[in-house]
């Protein structure tokens, strides 16, 4: 999967997104995480879905287009890349959360450690 890198994508601030995530607008955000199970592992925002990108490539159909789509990464680089592929490619409603995960733990936001239960990499319909 490649695409422009970076500049110029939309992006949402982590405490937005946070808040977005919680609310009850419908339908509801996915957080898509595309960092490697291992980054996941260590630290990840609450409610994030993983789907890394060396696989996002052959679960592209898995990606809801009727949803918003909050696209995080470690710092905004591999988000940014996904989220410009996406928009380029048919979906409408795609964010980049601002600063990754680094800057979601930073802002104090609700993150988990540890090894991820099957719900976490499972991107909802």
């Amino acid at each position: 999967m490649t695409g422009p890198a970076g500049m110029g994508v939309p992006t949402i601030d982590p405490a937005t997104a946070e808040g977005r995530l919680r609310g009850e607008k419908e339908p509801a955000p996915i957080l898509l995480d595309v960092r490697e199970s291992v980054e996941h592992s260590e630290v990840r925002a609450v409610g994030a879905v993983l789907a890394p990108l060396s696989t996002l490539g052959g679960r592209l159909d898995e990606l809801p287009r009727d949803r918003p789509l909050f696209v995080i990464c470690a710092v905004g680089g591999r988000s940014a890349q996904v989220t410009a592929y996406l928009l380029a490619n048919g979906w409408t409603d795609v964010l980049n959360v601002a600063g990754g995960t680094v800057a979601w733990e930073r802002a104090g936001l609700p993150v988990r450690r540890g090894v991820p239960g099957p719900e976490e990499s499972e991107i909802p319909a």
